[in-house]
């Protein structure tokens, strides 16, 4: 059974994957929507996949600042993420409900991970996924708002 710190290394490991196959997704998604939207979808979907550019880079850094290697390749990510790739070309109203929905699951990883690092008395780990967190349920808010 793995210790505190591993366990907090494992969880950030999922996050990691769900955050870059979100990321992909995302950036898939602003290339080929269309419709009514497409203006607004295309400029919010780039700002989400900006974000999470950035938000990958930190996961991994932490990850590696916990004596692990980064998961770093789409098999790896496959395997942990539960965020999945879309199939096709979804309709617009279906890319936001999917998105919506990721960004969901992933503020889940993150809080599983928030409970991980105070298990392993790690504040900076707890910090990180409190700020994905909220990045993530807010995401979801403004998603979910376009479908209402």
């Amino acid at each position: 059974m793995p210790d505190a710190k591993d366990r907090t290394a494992q969880v950030a490991s999922r996050l990691l994957a769900d955050s870059y196959t979100l990321y992909l997704k995302t950036h898939n998604f602003h290339w080929n929507v269309k419709g009514p939207l497409f203006a607004t979808l295309h400029t919010l979907f780039e700002q989400e996949y900006q974000e999470l550019a950035l938000a990958v880079d930190e996961i991994a850094e932490r990850i590696r600042a916990l004596g692990h290697p980064a998961p770093g390749s789409y098999t790896q990510f496959a395997e942990l993420s539960q965020v999945k790739e879309a199939a096709g070309v979804p309709a617009a109203e279906d890319m936001i409900r999917q998105l919506a929905a990721d960004q969901e699951t992933i503020a889940a990883t993150a809080r599983e991970l928030a409970e991980a690092a105070e298990s392993a008395s790690d504040p900076a780990t707890g910090d990180l996924a409190v700020r994905r967190i909220e990045v993530h349920e807010k995401n979801a808010w403004m998603l979910n708002a376009l479908l209402e």
